[in-house]
């Protein structure tokens, strides 16, 4: 039996990077989509639970067909694999997402968001993210590095509890070098909300902002993709730092 793959997105159904995507894993299995209607960016991993939840089938392609659902990236993942997949899938990914979700990128992405709902629920979860938020964005280059790694995962399953955050620099296929398992960068963003007036002489704040990632390791996201490497970060939805633990051990009564 062909492995299932359940692929969904942030950036919406009607996304290329996501058709792209779902053409690259067709080549390794049977392919669900289920997708946001719009673009969900900036979700993270939160749920819709104030109201109900639709789903529709919004394309179809030959061998595929593309659902849509009205929720977040991460309650797309969750209707796929519980009401729009035929048995447990054995993959989930997320992608391509236009943009960097590299370094503190992964708090506050949809992407990832959906990966980590996968990984929650005991599903091998990948997140794919190209850095380009360009409409005409090529993804022919980032193509041998999924296929690479789709493969990889599905021949060698991941440690219990553990997903990937996979970021592809925006270069020209000759200018990749490889792929490095790293670290995540430390960086923050800065000035991230403007105040500005509106019509009836009424602030608003609108983000906006720079991302600041000062001299980053050689170990790291930021410094593998700066020089041309995919990056490839372990994650996990275990938040709980262990090497600090016996270091805060005073506050127990």
């Amino acid at each position: 039996m062909k492995p299932l793959i359940l692929i969904t997105n942030d950036d919406g159904v009607a996304s290329r990077g996501l058709r792209h995507l779902v053409h690259l894993a067709q080549e390794f299995g049977d392919v669900v989509v289920m997708a946001p209607d719009r673009n969900a960016s900036g979700l993270s991993t939160s749920i819709t639970c104030m109201r109900p939840l639709h789903a529709y089938l919004a394309d179809k392609e030959e061998g595929v067909e593309y659902y849509a659902c009205d929720g977040t990236p991460a309650d797309c993942v969750k209707m796929g694999f519980e009401h729009f997949c035929p048995r447990r899938p054995d993959l989930v990914l997320s992608g391509i997402n236009y943009g960097s979700n590299s370094s503190i990128n992964i708090i506050y992405s949809g992407t990832m968001g959906a990966v980590l709902e996968g990984c929650l629920n005991g599903l091998q979860s990948i997140g794919f993210s190209l850095l380009s938020h360009k409409p005409e964005a090529d993804f022919n280059a980032c193509s041998p590095y999924i296929r690479h790694i789709i493969r990889q995962v599905l021949q060698k399953p991941l440690p219990d509890f553990t997903a990937l955050n996979v970021n592809i620099p925006h270069l020209p296929a000759q200018q990749i070098k490889g792929i490095r398992v790293c670290r995540q960068a430390r960086a923050a963003w800065e000035d991230s909300l403007e105040k500005r007036i509106d019509a009836n002489g009424k602030p608003f704040w609108t983000m906006t902002g720079r991302f600041v990632c000062n001299n980053p390791d050689h170990d790291t996201d930021e410094y593998c993709l700066s020089n041309g490497y995919v990056s490839v970060v372990p994650v996990s939805p275990d938040f709980t730092c262990y090497q600090h633990i016996p270091n805060i051990k005073n506050l127990e009564l």
